[in-house]
Formats: C-alpha cells, sequence, structure tokens
C-alpha cells in the first residue's frame, strides 16, 4: 500500500465535495483525510486528498477524479517538493501538578494553549503528521479528553506549475 496526497482545484459550487466524496465511495477507494477551502480567486476551492491503495489503485484515483467536470485540475503534492501541514486541537485533562508539565511539553513543539479550565486544556499544534504524532506520544501519560484533527492541506513549493484558470 502507497500513500498519495492529491490537490484539486475545483470550481466553488455547491456539492462538488460531494460528488468527489462520492466517486471515492462508489469505487471503495479510502479518504484517510480531506480538507477544503476557497482560494484566493473566489470562483475555485482547492481540495486536498489523502489516500492510499496500490499504485494502479492510485492511478486510477487520479484519472477517475481528473475527469469529473467541476475539476480543474489534479496534481500529486510529492513529499520532497511540498509543504503539508495539518491543525489538531487537543483537549487534556489537567490538574494543578500536571499543568507546567504540559505546558513544557507544548513550549517544545510550539504549541498554543488556547483554553485553561480548572481541570483542563484546550491546546493547538500546527504542524506535519511526524509532529503531531510525536506531540501524541509525550502526551500519552495524560488524559486525552477529545481530539479535532483538520486533515493534510499543502501546497508545491515554488512557483513552477502554478496554473490560473478564467
Amino acid at each position: 500500500m502507497h500513500r498519495k496526497v492529491f490537490q484539486l482545484l475545483v470550481d466553488n459550487q455547491s456539492g462538488v465535495l460531494s460528488r468527489i466524496s462520492g466517486l471515492f465511495s462508489r469505487r471503495g477507494y479510502n479518504i484517510e483525510s480531506i480538507t477544503a477551502g476557497v482560494t484566493s480567486d473566489p470562483s475555485f476551492t482547492r481540495i486536498t486528498i489523502v489516500t492510499n491503495g496500490d499504485e494502479a489503485i492510485l492511478d486510477q484515483i487520479e484519472k477517475q477524479v481528473g475527469k469529473l467536470i467541476d475539476v480543474k485540475e489534479v496534481r500529486e503534492l510529492e513529499p520532497d517538493s511540498s509543504v503539508y501541514r495539518e491543525l489538531i486541537l487537543i483537549k487534556i485533562r489537567a490538574t494543578d501538578n500536571q499543568r507546567q508539565a504540559i505546558v513544557s511539553v507544548s513550549d517544545i513543539f510550539r504549541a498554543k494553549i488556547i483554553d485553561v479550565d480548572m481541570d483542563s486544556m484546550i491546546i493547538e499544534l500546527t504542524g506535519n503528521q511526524n509532529k503531531i504524532e510525536a506531540f501524541l506520544d509525550l502526551l500519552a501519560d495524560y488524559e486525552i479528553l477529545e481530539i479535532a484533527r483538520t486533515g493534510i492541506a499543502g501546497l508545491k513549493r515554488g512557483t513552477a506549475g502554478i496554473t490560473v484558470h478564467k
């Protein structure tokens, strides 16, 4: 099994995300994460999809997604020539005795404490998936109450290959 990150540029219209995810479900393809947001041009949305499969399946996914009417461009974001980021919010049980240790670990990872309550804290961390997983590993001794992850957003490095649609 291989993992690929695809970036799609699509028309910013209702139902596009549903048609794309429907293609995946009809064909039995897995989506590890999917993120979507409007671009600097409000008529387009950038969608980042992380999926896995063997090479034949991944090639088929790329071709079939590219055939959808609303999809203007499909490109693979290769790890060596792209930047990936993910946002995670972690609510963790924190007693008075535990708070300083949690703050210290958070500081090492440049995470932000965004909420503190009598018995819990919410921490925000942005980074690549390895950084997030390493942070979660260090928090394993604490009681994690809730986690919200955005999934990967990414862009290709440099200006080569940028397409402007009119």
